[in-house]
């Protein structure tokens, strides 16, 4: 089984385009944000963020414990959420989004103006992304730009890079613009 990472600040994409690619390629996608609550498998809640601190080694168990229970270990997983780049994942595909275009779509999920501001923030400085190549090494990362891309679209490059169809990329976003 390759363990595969759909990560990128909230706001980009990843839950729209993950469907995208598991109807496209048949790819099991697991919403890792869905399951630390389903399950269970965080420390603590950050009550000033209205989220739940997820806790790593559990996750990285039932992940290893749902693979097992399926009986398959030579499919591959997506794994979609702002911290599956933090898991030991084979290939990281890290979603990009202009902080100004981030921005109206955090609002519309009716985010805090504070999340707002901390995600546009992080966005810009590539936090996600340098997290990612510190963590797996620039061989395997891709960046991908949603910025003003159908979901389709980005779909599309996303399943080229769980195909092994486009070479790893990083440094092909730049956002420093906004700060």
């Amino acid at each position: 089984m390759s363990r595969i990472a759909l990560t990128g600040t909230p706001g980009t994409g990843k839950t729209t385009v993950s469907e995208l690619v598991e109807a496209e390629l048949g790819l099991e996608v697991v919403h890792l944000n869905d399951a630390i609550r389903e399950a269970e498998l965080f420390t603590d809640r950050d009550v000033e963020r209205d989220s739940f601190v997820a806790d790593l080694d559990a996750v990285e168990s039932w992940l290893a414990d749902r693979v097992e229970t399926d009986g398959d270990a030579s499919h591959d997983v997506l794994v979609e959420s702002h911290l599956s780049h933090l898991l030991d994942v084979e290939r990281v595909i890290v979603l990009r989004c202009h902080p100004d275009a981030l921005k109206p779509r955090l609002r519309e999920r009716g985010e805090s103006e504070a999340s707002v501001a901390e995600n546009a923030e992080s966005e810009a400085l590539d936090v996600i992304l340098a997290e990612a190549v510190e963590r797996h090494g620039a061989d395997s990362v891709w960046e991908i730009d949603t910025t003003d891309r159908s979901p389709e679209d980005v779909a599309s490059d996303v399943g080229a890079a769980v195909r092994g169809e486009i070479d790893p990329r990083v440094g092909v976003v730049d956002f420093v613009d906004y700060l």
